[in-house]
């Protein structure tokens, strides 16, 4: 009985690693930049069909645009084509000079 017990523990700890995911976060900065609540919902909009997307935060004041996202699915540059579609260029910005 034991051994099925360990057995199913076992089964269920590597179910859970074969499906952990890679999530991982980037914050970009556009051009155009953000000026109001119409930029922000186009990004937020259109950056939630991109394969992968899991989050997306907008800060005008700050002009980030912070995309929590599936490593496994998607790339930085991906992400970047992706707001290209919609007539925006993007750029990381370094978390060290996020305050």
């Amino acid at each position: 009985m034991k051994k099925k017990t360990l057995a199913t523990l076992l089964a269920a700890a590597m179910a859970t690693i074969v499906i952990a995911k890679d999530i991982k976060t980037v914050v970009f900065t556009t051009t155009p930049q953000m000026h109001c609540e119409n930029c922000e919902n186009k990004i937020k909009g259109n950056m939630r069909f991109e394969k992968g997307v899991n989050k997306i935060e907008t800060d005008i004041p700050k002009q980030h645009v912070t995309i929590t996202y599936d490593a496994d699915k998607t790339t930085v540059e991906k992400l970047k084509a992706g707001f290209e579609k919609f007539g925006y260029e993007a750029e990381t910005v370094e978390t060290d000079s996020i305050k």
